[in-house]
Parts: structure tokens; C-alpha cells; sequence
């Protein structure tokens, strides 16, 4: 480093580096890292273009650069073009939301998913599964090809989601994640971005972070992805891809209009990049629409699965994948998995052609809304968004209080919700706000003391 030449210097990071610990962006990366965690560097704070950086340590600007990317790789760093490199909204939010263990007199209302109504029935059909002469099959490999009726099946299922594939783009796969992280590990490679919502799925994030995938978010107009704001990631970020929930969104809970839906898909097209469309909470809602994938077929991977549907322990999930990107994701889908349970394809698959999947939806929707109507209740004088028939909802803090603040606050009383720290993507700006789970807690009463407490802490604060 010049003699003196950054003494009265501004910058908003001054890091000192050994120059005997190699390698040096390594240990450059180790540094920024420590530092944010320390709270030297707080989320949003703009670091010192890479050049500076580079003269004030005497250095490479290559170093810099590299050191960064190792840090942008592990969701603590989002750099945009034009704009510089900043500290992350969420480098220090916890993304995975299902704990090890749930402490003693805690209400839950933060993992997501539905009310309990359906395990009996579920049982049911699986007892009589059991009973029949052939049960065996269900506990070996399933091969590829062995049940044509269940990518049928898998077909039925979409298409009351708004889209019709063909049975021969069908894949199988354990869960709405493991399908997710099967795609991204086929079609993208260590350093690809991702376009993503500001706020979006956290599973999306702790996959991208290990496949070291960054996530772009693409800006919002009217409360939904923009189409242009997709454009310019595009080409200026060169994204491959972009994740959407157009129906339910979670954390925010909206559903896209059917002119955005047709709009993103247009740009997908014209720039020949790939859609994941996320459809788990399609039947969480009232209004129907058409999918994304109806829009770009060629160009979309649906997912349908079955957790937020039926039951969180049905891990099974069908995928609509393109002749385009099949092969690399079937090959994911067999490194992760070898193949699905026969016994849980087979359960699911009956309960969606005998009828009973829309018994199971009508009942889910009902307790819904009884769990609603509170919710609704005790936080009228509040800004909460979500469906009557939702199974969590979005609710807005006063501008006083961050949500990771809030989080800590509700925890403390015996509560848990997530705040929007946990949903950001990049350099987004966190929303004030936490996702509260309505079905969570087993019953109306633990839900309703779990609303008194957050309505007495919003009121005091």
C-alpha cells in the first residue's frame, strides 16, 4: 500500500491482510467473512469498489475480485451491474426453517403446511394398499417407464393447475425441494444466476447456496415480477433461469395476474432462458389460472407437489420437464435419488384418480378459513395479506421494527414466526414485515393464544 496515500481516505471497509497466508484472495474471503458476521460490515453496507480495495492493500485487483466471488457464492455478497457490491440483506438470516427441535410450550406458526385433517383418510388408503396380494412391489426400486398410469396421473394433477403437458415429459421426484434442487444441480454450473423474487422461497436459497448458484432478485412493479425488470436481468446479469410461485406466493402470498404470467413468459422465450414454475400452492387458492408453463411450454419446468397439498411426509412431486433440459435433469434426479418410493407414488397416485385429492382440498380449504376468520379477528386493525382459504399469511410491522426483530420478539414470548430477513434475496430490502403459518398449531385454540400474544406485542411496541 502507497505511503499515507488512504490515511484520510473514505471507505466503508479497511480490512488488514496477512500477505504470507496464501492464498491471498482465500484469506481476503476468510476476512470479509468474519467481518460480516461480526457486525463490522452490516447488511446493506456498499463495499469499496474492487480497484480501491485492491491499491489500499497493495494487491490485484484479480484477488479482490476473486475473494469476492467466493463470498458471493455464499449468499454474503450481491453484486449488480452499474450499482457496485454490497453486504447482503439476509447474510445473516437463517434460511432453513424447519429447527432440529421445537423447544417445550413454543406455538408454531412458522414452518408451513396444512391442517392435520387428512392423515386419517391418508391411512386408510394406505392400509388397504398393505393388504393387497402384490404389496411387495412397493418396497423395491420403481423403474422407469414401469407405470405409465402414474405420469397419467401426474397429468391429471397439472392439469387442474392450469396446464396440460404431454405423459412423456413426466419425472418424478421426493418433494417440491428435492425437485428443485435436482434442476438447478443439471442445468446450471457453480457461478450460474438465478432470477428470483425479492422475497421468495427460503429451500430456493439454501439449494442455490450449495450448489454455490447466486440469486438475482428481479424487481417488483404492482407487487409481482416485472417483465422488464426480468429483461435487464437478463441482459445485464445474464441470468439462466428464473424461479416463480405465481399462485400463493411464498412469503407474500400473492398471485400474479394472468398479464404478467403471459409477459414473463414472453421474455423467457425471447432470451431462451428457463422457467422453474413452483405450483405448491396452487390449490391453496380460489381463482384459477393458467400456469406459466401454458405460456412457454418449451421452456418451463412445472412442479406439482403434494406436501402442501395433502401431507408434509408425502414426499412426492411430479415434474413437466421440456424435451430441451430432460435428460440433465433426469440424470440429477437419479444421482440424488436412484428413484421415488413406490409406496408413496402409488398413494398419491390413488388418491388423486379415486377422487379423493378434491375431498382432501375442500377440507384443507375449509379449516382454512375457519383459521383465517381469526387470524382476521385479532389483527383486523393490521395489514395482513393472504387467501381465506391460505395456509399462511404475510403480515406487515410498523415502520419502528424490523421482521428479524420482530422474530426475536415473538420467540421470546413463546411464539414463532419468520421474519422477512429469511425470505430476501441479494440486496433486496427486506420488507418489515414475518410470515405467520395459520395451520401450523394443532388446534383453534393454541392458534388463537398465538395471535393474542402478536397482537399484544404489536400494540405495545
Amino acid at each position: 500500500m502507497p505511503v499515507n496515500s488512504f490515511e484520510d481516505y473514505p471507505m466503508s471497509w479497511k480490512p488488514t491482510l496477512n500477505h504470507q497466508v496464501k492464498p491471498l484472495y482465500l484469506a481476503l474471503a476468510r476476512q470479509l467473512e468474519q467481518d460480516i458476521k461480526k457486525g463490522n460490515l452490516l447488511p446493506g453496507t456498499k463495499l469499496p469498489p474492487q480497484r480501491e480495495l485492491a491499491d489500499f492493500l497493495d494487491i490485484n485487483v484479480s484477488t479482490v475480485s476473486k475473494a469476492c466471488k467466493v463470498c458471493e457464492l455464499k449468499g454474503l455478497l450481491s453484486a449488480t451491474v452499474g450499482s457496485g457490491t454490497f453486504v447482503s440483506f439476509d447474510a445473516l438470516a437463517n434460511a432453513y426453517l424447519l429447527p432440529d427441535d421445537k423447544p417445550r410450550n413454543v406455538i408454531e406458526l412458522g414452518a408451513v403446511f396444512p391442517d392435520t385433517a387428512t392423515f386419517g383418510p391418508l391411512i386408510g388408503c394406505l392400509k388397504e394398499m398393505l393388504n393387497e396380494a402384490d404389496a411387495d412391489k412397493l418396497f423395491n426400486y420403481s423403474r422407469p417407464n414401469a407405470n405409465i398410469w402414474l405420469k397419467d396421473t401426474a397429468v391429471k394433477l397439472m392439469e387442474k393447475g392450469g396446464f396440460s403437458p404431454d405423459s412423456e415429459s413426466i419425472l418424478f421426484s421426493n418433494g417440491g425441494q428435492n425437485a428443485i434442487t435436482a434442476i438447478l444441480a443439471g442445468l446450471c454450473r457453480h457461478g450460474d444466476k438465478i432470477g428470483a423474487d425479492p422475497h421468495t422461497y427460503s429451500g430456493l436459497k439454501t439449494t442455490a447456496a450449495m450448489l454455490g448458484i447466486q440469486l438475482t432478485p428481479i424487481r417488483h412493479r404492482d407487487g409481482e415480477m416485472d417483465d422488464e425488470g426480468l429483461l435487464d436481468a437478463c441482459r445485464n446479469e445474464n441470468i439462466k433461469g428464473v424461479y416463480l410461485i405465481p399462485d400463493n406466493h411464498n412469503p407474500t402470498t400473492h398471485s400474479m395476474s394472468s398479464s404478467r404470467r403471459r409477459a414473463l413468459a414472453k421474455i423467457a422465450r425471447d432470451q431462451d432462458i428457463f422457467i422453474i414454475e413452483d405450483g405448491a400452492y396452487h390449490f391453496l387458492g380460489q381463482n384459477t389460472q393458467p400456469a406459466v408453463a401454458s405460456f412457454a411450454p418449451d421452456h418451463t419446468i412445472y412442479i406439482a407437489s403434494m406436501s402442501k397439498t395433502l401431507a408434509p411426509g408425502l414426499r412426492m412431486a411430479y415434474l413437466s420437464v421440456p424435451q430441451a433440459y430432460r435428460k440433465p435433469v433426469s440424470q440429477a434426479l437419479y444421482n440424488l435419488n436412484i428413484s421415488v418410493s413406490p409406496l408413496m407414488a402409488v398413494l398419491a397416485a390413488r388418491v388423486i384418480v379415486s377422487g379423493q385429492l378434491d375431498q382432501f382440498i375442500e377440507s384443507h380449504q375449509q379449516n382454512a378459513r375457519q383459521r383465517n376468520e381469526l387470524v382476521n379477528c385479532y389483527l383486523q386493525d393490521y395489514t395482513c395479506h393472504g387467501e381465506e382459504t391460505g395456509i399462511f399469511r404475510w403480515l406487515e410491522l410498523p415502520e419502528t421494527i424490523s421482521g428479524s426483530a420482530f422474530e426475536v420478539l415473538a420467540m421470546e414470548k413463546g411464539v414463532r414466526v419468520y421474519g422477512a430477513e429469511r425470505f430476501t434475496v441479494g440486496n433486496s430490502l427486506p420488507s418489515r414485515a414475518v410470515r405467520m403459518s395459520v395451520c401450523a398449531p394443532e388446534t383453534l385454540a393454541e392458534l388463537e393464544q398465538g395471535l393474542i400474544i402478536l397482537k399484544n406485542l404489536l400494540e405495545h411496541w
